[in-house]
């Protein structure tokens, strides 16, 4: 396997440098692409926002309904149903409470206890009744297990609106080339049930709905409601009609039956999942026989004069960019320290392993800065 891996390596490695304009062109047109999808969505916020105000309460009413993800009865017979019913804000509720209170403290602490979307607390398997003090780690830093989804809900819902350009300008466009590597062997074909778990802006639901075809099935599946969001405006303007959406969480793929899915996928998301091995065995439960699971994820850097380049650009040039860019330079070096938190290639296969998974590998990508992992489940 060391030989082959090395091979597609260096095959891989080669293609950015085929064309020395390759890079430029694709942060070019990404630029280009995430500006029109932006004005696009602030222009449908902008309309939404004023036919409310001028038709009343009842077509605010009907408008949220159009903003809902996918319901249980909007999904086509033959894909998993037990939709996730959509977890109400109780902001409103909060809010109305805070103004009965006079005391300055609880109306801090009710603030800071609704900092995020309560739609990205979704089924929450850890609380302090269930894991009590227990602690995992958010980057660098210590926190109890039962704070850890709302934290990364926070940092995602910060960067969603600014996640692709950022993608290009931190990859310096090299992504999309990784994911192109990813769905080569994810071996879809037309008619089968794609599962993409975190899968945000949608670039790989985009690909996989066109493999798929008019009798194949799409779910684009995140625990973030604002990067959901964007997924689904993007994907439904590229007539993407055959992708449902729908908030779920990856410890748990709760929505899903087993034995639903041909392949699930999950891309630069499994390294923000609290409990890792729930998410593999959730992975595993919801494949058909015979389907197939890839991760693509950063992984460690196999040369060690470039791990210590890495470092040096991940945690000085990321949350600048981050700030010049997204304006939050917390979230970019938080996501440079749950690189360095995530398992190592060799350890990610062992956890795929005692999860279920048979004929497990990996590639390295870009010399194991990013390395696609894959399994087939029995």
């Amino acid at each position: 396997m060391t030989d082959n891996t090395h091979n597609n390596n260096a095959h891989l490695d080669q293609k950015p440098t085929i064309n020395g304009h390759l890079q430029d062109k694709l942060v070019r047109d990404s630029i280009t692409h995430n500006q029109n999808i932006t004005a696009q969505v602030q222009a449908r916020q902008s309309y939404e926002t004023n036919t409310t105000l001028n038709m009343g309460i009842d077509a605010g009413i009907e408008n949220s309904k159009r903003n809902d993800f996918t319901q249980v009865q909007d999904l086509p017979t033959g894909t998993p149903q037990g939709q996730q019913t959509t977890m109400p804000n109780h902001t409103t509720s909060n809010n109305a409470n805070i103004d009965t209170v006079d005391n300055t403290s609880a109306q801090i602490q009710t603030a800071k206890q609704t900092l995020f979307n309560q739609r990205d607390d979704i089924n929450n398997p850890h609380t302090p009744d269930t894991d009590g003090n227990e602690e995992t780690h958010f980057g660098y830093k210590t926190v109890n297990k039962a704070e850890k989804q709302a934290r990364v809900a926070d940092v995602f819902t910060s960067v969603a609106k600014k996640y692709d350009i950022m993608n290009d300008l931190m990859s310096f466009g090299i992504h999309r080339l990784w994911k192109r590597y990813a769905i080569s062997l994810s071996g879809v074909r037309a008619g089968q049930h794609v599962l993409d778990i975190a899968g945000g802006t949608g670039d790989l639901a985009k690909v996989f709905s066109r493999e798929v075809g008019r009798n194949g099935h799409v779910v684009l599946s995140d625990i973030n409601a604002a990067m959901l969001e964007v997924g689904r405006e993007r994907l439904i303007n590229a007539g993407c009609n055959n992708v449902d959406f729908v908030l779920a969480n990856a410890e748990t793929l709760a929505p899903f039956d087993d034995n639903s899915f041909d392949l699930v996928t999950i891309s630069f998301g499994l390294r923000n999942v609290t409990d890792k091995d729930a998410a593999l065995k959730s992975m595993y439960r919801v494949l058909k026989p015979g389907g197939r699971l890839l991760i693509l994820e950063f992984s460690k850097p196999v040369f060690e004069p470039l791990s210590k380049a890495y470092d040096l650009y991940s945690f000085t040039a990321l949350p600048i960019m981050g700030k010049l860019i997204a304006n939050d330079s917390e979230s970019y070096q938080y996501l440079a320290e749950s690189i360095r938190m995530h398992p190592d290639q060799q350890t990610l296969k062992q956890m795929m392993q005692q999860a279920g998974f048979e004929n497990c590998d990996y590639h390295n990508l870009t010399a194991g800065i990013v390395a696609v992992h894959r399994g087939f489940k029995a």
